[in-house]
């Protein structure tokens, strides 16, 4: 989970570089393993764009999601979710 202070940074960010609504770009990065990419991608609606990428090893994947949002604070509460699945690292 996502501080308060780490929260409040990340929708200061949006808010300056983001008119609302906005199509805004996730990116996630995890060791390969089906239930982990099964609750990442079940946080998204079926319209998002999700891109998988396997890394040139393939011991790593990772995630691009291209979603329409409304506001900065939908984006930190994904960003918040995604961070509670072991493994994920958010960039």
């Amino acid at each position: 989970m996502l501080s308060d202070e780490a929260k409040d940074k990340l929708r200061l960010a949006l808010e300056k570089v983001h008119e609302w609504p906005s199509v805004y770009m996730y990116k996630f990065i995890f060791e390969p393993e089906k239930e982990r990419l099964e609750k990442l991608v079940s946080l998204f609606p079926p319209e998002s764009e999700i891109l998988r990428k396997y890394s040139s090893s393939g011991k790593y994947l990772s995630i691009t999601v291209k979603e329409v949002m409304m506001n900065a604070d939908d984006v930190v509460a994904r960003y918040d979710k995604a961070s509670e699945i072991p493994g994920v690292i958010t960039l």
